[in-house]
């Protein structure tokens, strides 16, 4: 992984992923767990997306559910643009997809990771509650939504310009070439001031601010919030998902300010595991919402019902249709109609049988004069016999 540092560069270092590596293993294992990542979250985060689409346009949409939209958007950027470069630089151990990309790699995958600690962080100024539409507060009118976006992306991809600026492929041998930041000395001391600052300012601070707050929010939200247990468990998702997001990318985070503050290089190991543990990270998010958060469990449950019902040739059975055609989220509401559905309804064979039943006339067993009762049976009966007799009789 050696290559020899020009004289008048003070930082030297691979973009777009570890390369010259010359090592088998790893040219075979890195590539197939990062493609599995990228399967595995990207179908997580599309499933994700279905949903809230689904709750905004039945009217059940929130800005916390918009800024965790926001979110899965990013992951399925990083997963399908990011992630793959990776892969292939560390199967082929070289670079060889064009300048063009050796100058953006490194670029988009620092402004995902900015905006994605930025829109967890605007969370806090988020509400819980859900917006029905045609509302006075309806959701459309949450304009800093739509400000906020932009002020993200816009800030993440200035912070991460230096990325873009000092990154150029790099002759290695005669038909090799590697993908590299080198920074001249001229803007050495600039740069080791913005390296202090970048990380501390993008991840470090927003991350704190965003665990103190749903910390302090979580207290305090059974007591004081109007609807407490529903903003008690998004309140819990949005704090395990700012945990997770620092403690995950922490790794990626610490590798890159090393080398940036011109200390020796880090392991090689450590570096790799760093790669790895940031992809996993955008898919471990939407597992982590498809298990905690029950608006999100609960449309998949109501998508899984659609699935199962639709691709039928046959007509669909009733609990099939009143699944497809609840307007709520809950699979409990479901299975509730359906079984109260199934409870009132009578069999036709069984139909007849209590209704032979409840026609039937029962006798007194404490008739005074039960001989009248068998004389007029007798009667009856001998009047039978003889209609019989004069039927078959010519």
């Amino acid at each position: 992984m050696d290559i020899e540092r020009p004289s008048n560069v003070t930082l030297f270092d691979f973009v777009g992923g570890l390369q010259l590596l010359r090592n088998g293993n790893i040219r075979t294992a890195v590539p197939v767990i990062l493609i599995g990542v990228c399967i595995a979250g990207a179908l997580c985060n599309l499933l994700v997306l279905l949903v809230f689409i689904r709750d905004f346009r039945k009217g059940r949409g929130s800005e916390v559910k918009a800024l965790l939209a926001s979110v899965a958007c990013t992951d399925l950027l990083i997963l399908l643009l990011c992630a793959p470069v990776r892969a292939v630089t560390y199967y082929k151990q070289i670079w060889t997809l064009g300048s063009f990309v050796c100058r953006t790699a490194d670029w988009l995958q620092h402004s995902c990771i900015v905006a994605k600690t930025l829109l967890l962080a605007a969370t806090t100024r988020s509400k819980h509650t859900f917006m029905e539409i045609g509302g006075g507060d309806d959701f459309q009118s949450a304009s800093w939504i739509h400000g906020a976006l932009v002020f993200i992306w816009l800030v993440a991809m200035l912070f991460s310009l230096p990325q873009l600026l000092f990154a150029s492929l790099v002759p290695y041998s005669l038909d090799e070439v590697v993908c590299v930041s080198e920074m001249s000395v001229c803007a050495s001391e600039f740069m080791l001031l913005f390296y202090k600052i970048y990380p501390t300012a993008v991840f470090v601070v927003p991350i704190i601010f965003t665990l103190a707050y749903h910390t302090k929010t979580l207290h305090g939200a059974v007591n004081n919030a109007p609807n407490p247990r529903h903003q008690s468990k998004v309140t819990l998702v949005l704090l395990c998902l700012s945990g997770a997001l620092g403690l995950m990318l922490l790794p990626e985070w610490g590798t890159f300010t090393w080398i940036r503050l011109g200390f020796n290089r880090p392991p090689v190991g450590l570096l790799i595991f760093a790669d790895v543990l940031f992809y996993t990270c955008s898919a471990v998010f939407p597992v982590l919402l498809m298990t905690m958060y029950d608006d999100v469990r609960q449309g998949l449950v109501f998508l899984w019902f659609i699935v199962t019902c639709r691709p039928r040739k046959h007509p669909p059975t009733t609990a099939c249709t009143m699944c497809v055609k609840l307007d709520g989220n809950s699979a409990e509401a479901c299975a509730n109609e359906v079984g109260a559905q199934a409870k009132d309804k009578t069999f036709p064979d069984v139909e007849h049988f209590w209704t032979g039943r409840r026609n039937t006339h029962v006798e007194d067993e404490h008739d005074p004069v039960p001989w009248e009762r068998d004389e007029k049976m007798l009667q009856s009966g001998e009047q039978v016999i003889q209609s019989d007799l004069k039927n078959e009789c010519p």
